[in-house]
């Protein structure tokens, strides 16, 4: 089965599948097709399929003309008809990995797609977790589910972890030439699904001794991220009750050449991502009888960002204006969870805005790339445009995302105050009234 499966990649006559067509699944699938494999994805939106069979993107990282032409050409089509995977050879799960209410992993998307592969699994197919987990969730939940079809995990099929990478909006590193880790349950099933990898992207391919590795490898790399920026947001706190500038701080200290990896405190952390890993692992470290306490006091500095900011929005108004948060007038700028992009997952400016209105503040938001956004069923439509009349209306202006498209030398120019959580205004040279993080 590995030879003649290798044989076929590099004949490129394997078809390939890709189950789940947001921020990672389209973009995988559109490379996929780009390097010459028969591609279809499978998505249990409608909306979504129709757009990529009409060639229309709805992903900012994907080329408009490269999914028009792939889907012109026959070489990429969606559907919402998960029986088609019987026609696929390699499949890539890449569905959400939410949490849920009670901030424990919610992998029913996971189980439910392993659950509509393994009504179409057949012999020498591929199978291939993306979505980030908990280490243990391909062995333990993925391959039962498949061995249902009575069909043998590394007799029959191969199954393996190959956690995404993306990074929305990042100009150097997209889905193509970021290097991959594959962790596949046998050497043979990490060869071939390795060789499938190698054979759409020009990023390196590690191969990792497991699935478990691989998975430990997806929530290390962003765990990482969390505790840093938890150390710092935890400074940032710090070094205001101290009167001391942390951003120059961290300016100074990266002149160090060795040693020293630079983290920006923010109103809290936001993304697909860093907000969640370290639950899954929190979450899994308790099977075994282990508390992660350095992961967990993280995760509460970063939860308590937005509420913190809120705090330091109330002091301002209430030592330059003698007013309170009740009733004042709030222009939040930015609902994107990072700059220049349309994706407000998880966003910390969500949560900046719903404490504001806990607090009885009225509260608009502009944002560039988001003209409205959807939060717990309901709609929220922003400010049209960025005009002086807005910004003047406003008793502060919060800037919680660092979008370069916005004219911040004009927002200070206008506004009466101005609590600035990303230092985006480092470069204006009058600050009377700027705050900082």
């Amino acid at each position: 089965m590995k030879e003649v499966l290798l044989q076929r990649i590099h004949d490129k006559s394997i078809v390939a599948g890709v189950v789940g067509l947001g921020y990672v699944g389209l973009p995988l699938a559109v490379e996929k097709a780009k390097a010459g494999f028969r591609t279809i994805g499978f998505d249990v939106q409608k909306e979504k399929v129709d757009m990529v069979n009409a060639g229309h993107n709805y992903i900012g990282d994907v080329v408009d003309a490269d999914l028009a032409s792939l889907v012109e050409v026959g070489r990429l089509s969606a559907t919402t008809d998960f029986s088609f995977i019987r026609d696929v050879d390699f499949v890539a799960i890449c569905v959400p990995t939410p949490l849920d209410e009670h901030q424990q992993p919610d992998i029913s998307y996971v189980e439910s797609s392993a659950k509509a592969i393994a009504a179409y699994l057949h012999k020498g197919m591929m199978v291939v977790l993306e979505s980030t987990t908990y280490p243990g969730t391909t062995e333990e939940l993925i391959k039962p589910i498949l061995e249902t079809s009575g069909l043998r995990c590394g007799e029959d099929f191969y199954l393996g972890f190959s956690p995404e990478r993306v990074d929305p909006g990042n100009l150097i590193y997209k889905t193509k030439n970021t290097p991959k880790v594959v962790g596949g349950l046998g050497e043979d099933a990490s060869e071939v699904i390795s060789a499938m990898y190698e054979a759409v992207l020009q990023g390196k391919v590690f191969r990792a001794s497991s699935p478990a590795v691989a998975e430990m490898t997806k929530i290390l790399e962003n765990t990482y991220r969390n505790i840093n920026i938890g150390l710092i947001n935890e400074l940032a706190i710090l070094c205001h009750k101290m009167g001391i500038d942390l951003w120059e701080v961290i300016e100074a200290a990266k002149t160090k050449p060795f040693g020293f990896t630079p983290f920006y405190p923010g109103p809290g952390l936001g993304g697909h991502c860093i907000p969640l890993d370290p639950y899954y692992l929190s979450w899994k470290a308790r099977e075994y009888g282990f508390h992660t306490s350095m992961i967990e006091s993280s995760m509460m500095i970063n939860d308590r960002m937005p509420e913190y900011c809120v705090e330091r929005i109330g002091d301002m108004l209430n030592h330059r204006f003698a007013k309170a948060l009740n009733g004042a007038r709030v222009l939040v700028l930015g609902v994107a969870y990072k700059q220049d992009i349309d994706d407000y997952r998880e966003s910390p400016a969500i949560r900046v805005i719903e404490e504001l209105k806990k607090e009885e503040a009225d509260v608009v938001f502009y944002d560039p790339f988001i003209p409205k956004y959807r939060h717990k069923g309901q709609w929220f439509e922003g400010e049209k445009s960025l005009t002086a009349e807005l910004v003047e209306a406003a008793d502060i202006v919060v800037i919680t995302t660092a979008h370069t498209t916005v004219d911040y030398g004009f927002v200070q120019q206008h506004a009466k105050a101005i609590f600035d959580t990303k230092n985006v205004t480092k470069g204006l040279t009058r600050r009377d009234n700027i705050e900082v993080l």
